[in-house]
């Protein structure tokens, strides 16, 4: 226990009783994210501004116990755990989209809004917010901003940093700071904004931002291809950025995963095929038409046995549901599982998944690869039996396998899930000491007192 009664009633003067609580029940609410560990924090509080934030960190400081943001909880990596107990911030009050600017092409948000009711909010002024990360239906901007979301259309569009202009950020000692501008451009000083974006709410509490926004494209796409053999379909991906097509979309299923979701969605999925490319293609529709031959043409020349472009939008979305049904029928193979988000050069896909390939036939654990192709971001599923110690431990294996074949490649052992509390200990496979090192000093000089999500990114 790291937080006394006394501090808690402090907590109560701040942001008043009914948002405060230390009932087991609400405890437990707040002690889990999506890797399913559990660590009960002492306190959660909801805060209903940056001025009652900025109270709480001061407080923070002076009793000296963990502050830990959290969104909507679907961080994969355990980044809003409380591993050293303290008061988990929802920022779920903090939720009004303050404005959309049609004029400068930006929205001002806060934190605690939903990323897919921001979509639908700045598609009804012809506007688009691109970023879209698989969990976008409830999962909150200011989550996506700390982890630096990406998405499917990431391949075209980029990812979360490319759209975040400006932040109010709350820092760990309290202090109120604004960062980035309004404008296209600006570079006056050190890119405060991009420190904050992806930095797991380690260094500050963001409490709104700015972010830019595009046109709504007139008109969408959308096409399967159906391999026979899984590396024709990831040389497929590559022949397709050769040949100057960028698809919005480039989403890849291998054999497991087609099998998975077919399970569990029953829709006729092709289950004897290898690979699956689930491709999207915008713009004008003369633009879109002579897209999607293209990418018609380039598959079945790579060997494609089935190539099916969408008649309508609810096709499209049929399409879709495939894709979004395989991480919650994974369990459909086992009870536990390792998810990772590695990604690699796009040309380095076929080599990555025959590394699977052979690790899996080594092991014979299900193992079940995913995810968005076009940027060379594969999620890699391991499905096990966490109380069987010989399953366990070729799974933990197995991944170190995988993240040391990913440096070779010339890639990362992140791509959009951040480092939390599940990769620190794969963290020096990829950062030299020198650099974490720098790091940790970041760390120090925003974080004195190490009160702001302690435990995270760097192993202690």
């Amino acid at each position: 226990m790291t937080l006394s009664s006394k501090t808690f009633k402090k907590l109560i003067r701040i942001s008043g009783p009914a948002n405060c609580t230390r009932k087991k029940e609400d405890l437990l609410c707040y002690s889990y994210d999506a890797t399913q560990s559990v660590y009960l924090p002492d306190a959660v509080v909801f805060p209903k501004d940056a001025k009652e934030i900025s109270a709480i960190l001061k407080l923070a400081n002076e009793y000296k116990f963990p502050v830990i943001p959290r969104g909507a909880g679907s961080g994969m990596t355990g980044g809003a755990l409380p591993v050293k107990q303290g008061v988990v911030l929802p920022l779920t009050r903090l939720n009004k989209i303050i404005n959309i600017d049609k004029d400068n092409l930006i929205v001002k948000v806060e934190p605690g809004v939903v990323t897919g009711r921001l979509h639908k909010e700045v598609e009804k002024e012809g506007l688009f917010y691109p970023p879209d990360p698989a969990s976008h239906d409830f999962s909150t901007l200011g989550g996506n901003v700390a982890e630096c979301s990406g998405g499917p259309r990431a391949v075209k569009y980029g990812v979360t940093r490319d759209y975040v202009l400006g932040l109010e950020v709350v820092l760990p000692t309290g202090e109120l700071i604004n960062t980035g501008v309004k404008t296209a451009k600006g570079v006056v000083g050190y890119d405060l904004t991009r420190l904050f974006v992806g930095s797991e709410g380690t260094l500050g509490v963001i409490t709104s931002m700015t972010l830019r926004l595009l046109p709504l494209p007139q008109n969408v796409g959308t096409m399967i291809a159906v391999f026979a053999k899984v590396k024709r379909a990831t040389e497929t991906v590559s022949e397709i950025i050769r040949k100057g097509i960028i698809p919005r979309t480039i989403e890849f299923m291998d054999n497991a995963s087609i099998r998975c979701a077919e399970t569990y969605l029953k829709a006729g999925l092709p289950v004897d095929a290898e690979a699956i490319l689930l491709m999207e293609v915008d713009g004008t529709k003369d633009a879109v038409d002579i897209q999607a031959k293209e990418l018609e043409n380039i598959c079945i020349s790579k060997g494609a046995v089935n190539v099916k472009t969408a008649g309508s939008k609810e096709e499209a979305v049929n399409f879709w549901k495939a894709r979004k049904a395989i991480s919650p029928a994974l369990f459909t193979y086992g009870p536990d599982k390792l998810s990772e988000d590695i990604v690699v050069p796009r040309s380095k896909i076929p080599d990555m998944v025959e590394k699977i390939n052979t690790i899996r036939d080594k092991t014979g654990l299900v193992m079940v690869s995913f995810g968005h192709a076009g940027d060379g971001n594969i999620h890699f599923n391991i499905i096990f039996d966490k109380n069987n110690r010989e399953e366990l431990k070729k799974a933990n294996k197995a991944i170190d396998e995988v993240f040391d074949y990913t440096i070779e490649l010339g890639g990362t052992i992140s791509g959009e899930h951040g480092v939390g509390l599940t990769k620190m200990p794969y963290i020096e496979k990829e950062l030299s000491p020198c650099e974490i090192d720098l790091m940790k000093k970041i760390k120090t000089v925003f974080d004195p007192n190490g009160i702001l999500n302690p435990g995270k990114i760097f192993p202690e």
